[in-house]
Parts: C-alpha cells; structure tokens; sequence
C-alpha cells in the first residue's frame, strides 16, 4: 500500500467512527411501542410495562414481550425465524420485522413524533 492509500483508509475510518458516535449520541428512548399487521395498527403499548401479547396473524402466530423497557419477539411459526432471532430494541425508530407475517414492531418515543404530515404543496 501507498502513503495515499494509508491516508484514505484512516480518513475513512475516522468518519465512519464520527458517524457511530454521534448516531449513538443523538439516540432517543422510546417510550411506545406500535404492532402493525399489514400496514393496519393492532396494538399500541407503553414501554413502562412489562406484557406479553400475541400477534393476530392470518396464517400463524407470533408473540412479543415489553419487559424492563424493552422488545423482544419471543415465539413465531414463521420458516425463517428472523424475527424470533433479532436482538430486543428499546430505541427510538428501531424495528423489528416479519416478513411472512407482514409484522412490524416499532419503537417511538412519542406517539405523534412519528407521524407522517400528510400535507403537500
């Protein structure tokens, strides 16, 4: 490797740490979570509580648990098992997915915060 090289590589690596660090920084809480089943709001929870729910699905079942401030999908008949595998999220805008379900857990850290304004010009 050249001198250049050396540089680029440093140069690269110390934005992509920048970047990290201030993603971590910046990061809020959440306070809610929103289970939505193809696109349509099943179930809103505060993140303050410790529950189980079962998801209502068409051609299965899944099941996540709120404890201690976070979100874990604990049980789901899906084949690839992606959703049951992904780690517990508590941050806001972190999402957990499943895709043969059509399941989307969502944190926020308020209810309006992550509304889309519908108005356009």
């Amino acid at each position: 490797m050249k001198k250049k090289d050396l540089f680029l590589v440093g140069g690269i690596l110390i934005i992509a740490f920048i970047s990290m660090l201030v993603i971590h920084l910046t990061q809020r809480d959440g306070k809610q979570v929103k289970v939505t089943v193809d696109g349509k709001t099943v179930h809103e929870a505060s993140l303050s509580k410790n529950e189980t729910y079962t998801i209502p699905v068409k051609s299965g079942e899944n099941k996540m648990r709120i404890k201690d401030g976070y979100v874990k999908m604990i049980d789901a008949d899906c084949p690839d098992q992606i959703c049951k595998n992904h780690k517990k999220i508590s941050k806001d805008g972190e999402t957990i997915v499943c895709l043969p379900h059509k399941v989307v857990i969502e944190i926020m850290s308020d209810a309006k915060d992550n509304e889309l304004d519908g108005m356009t010009n």
